[in-house]
């Protein structure tokens, strides 16, 4: 991970871990339950609105806002970029089908294959659930590659690389192979059984907007993932995870 940048903290926004800060960038952890961006209900409980009150030092007239370049489900945490100017903003995005994002999730049962790429078409309903298709005019081809890190009794934990990045993709992909995400209640129907879904951006690479060198930022698995699955391939010591 770059070194990261010297900027004020008088006006860091509480809750929201700011990993790194350039002229051209913003990677932030996002904490699960909070939306990247407003919705018609919710327009200022969100990273987006957190930061542009951040780069605009608390003053509402400021012409300073910061750009959305992906985003993370509500319940998922982790790494999330954004860009602080326009140039950054078209930079990131122009090269995002060769970003690499990888994630940590908890599922659960075994997997039968330990390795492999979940490939279907994917569309959304009017209720805004996503689905598989084999119509491939109503959905868009996703790609899901996964790989079992550890297995206990009742779940595995996967890393994940996403080649394409469809809105619940991982959820509904690991959801149909019979493996739903734990604490996932749109797709595992589970009804509060778990604390939160267990779905965490860990590591993002992309060469930077400016200099054009390949950069990466990795983050520590939630402390709630060790309470489900404990260490890594099978050993007794936990993973290395945060405060969450």
């Amino acid at each position: 991970m770059p070194k990261k940048k010297h900027f004020s903290k008088r006006h860091h926004p509480k809750g929201l871990a700011i990993l790194y800060e350039d002229e051209d960038i913003l990677v932030i952890d996002k904490p699960a339950g909070l939306l990247t961006m407003g919705t018609d209900t919710n327009k200022t409980k969100t990273a987006y609105y957190m930061l542009n009150d951040y780069v605009r030092k608390g003053c509402v007239k400021s012409r300073k806002h910061v750009f959305i370049i992906h985003r993370l489900d509500r319940d998922a945490s982790g790494l999330l970029l954004f860009a602080k100017n326009i140039r950054s903003k078209l930079n990131l995005q122009s090269q995002w089908q060769n970003t690499e994002k990888k994630y940590l999730t908890v599922v659960h049962g075994r997997l039968a294959e330990k390795a492999g790429t979940i490939s279907t078409y994917l569309a959304e309903n009017k209720a805004q659930v996503v689905y598989s298709t084999s119509d491939t005019k109503k959905g868009k081809l996703s790609h899901t590659v996964y790989r079992v890190l550890k297995e206990t009794k009742y779940f595995s934990l996967l890393e994940i690389k996403l080649l394409t990045g469809r809105k619940n993709q991982i959820r509904v992909h690991l959801a149909e192979q019979g493996h739903p995400i734990v604490g996932d209640k749109k797709y595992g129907k589970e009804k509060g059984a778990y604390k939160r879904l267990a779905l965490h951006a860990y590591s993002i690479s992309f060469k930077h907007p400016f200099s054009g060198k390949p950069i990466t930022f990795e983050t520590k698995a939630p402390g709630y993932f060790n309470k489900l699955v404990g260490g890594i391939d099978g050993e007794d010591k936990p993973l290395q995870t945060s405060e969450e």
